[in-house]
């Protein structure tokens, strides 16, 4: 199962990855970069989801997510996701 391979893979890394030195220093050009990264995935996750593969397309946004909400956890972006109510707005 897909969410198997995905969680999986999660774990692993969590329990092998090394921390970097903190803080953190970003340029303009990396922020860029990471925000192009999420772009495509939003449009990647459009894609397939026309194309009915909806696992796959769960698994782009929610890629996209992260790195929107890593961003923001450093401190490199500024911004609150939609309420319940704004997200009813927008479907």
């Amino acid at each position: 199962m897909l969410t198997t391979k995905y969680i999986s893979s999660a774990e692993k890394v969590l329990k092998e990855l090394k921390r970097a030195p903190t803080p953190i220093k970003l340029t303009e050009e990396t922020v860029a970069d990471v925000l192009r990264w999420a772009n495509d995935y939003l449009e990647d996750a459009k894609y397939y989801k026309v194309q009915g593969k909806f696992e796959t397309s769960l698994t782009s946004v929610a890629y996209c997510e992260g790195l929107l909400d890593a961003l923001r956890l450093i401190g490199a972006v500024n911004f609150e996701w939609p309420t319940n109510q704004e997200r009813k707005k927008l479907s």
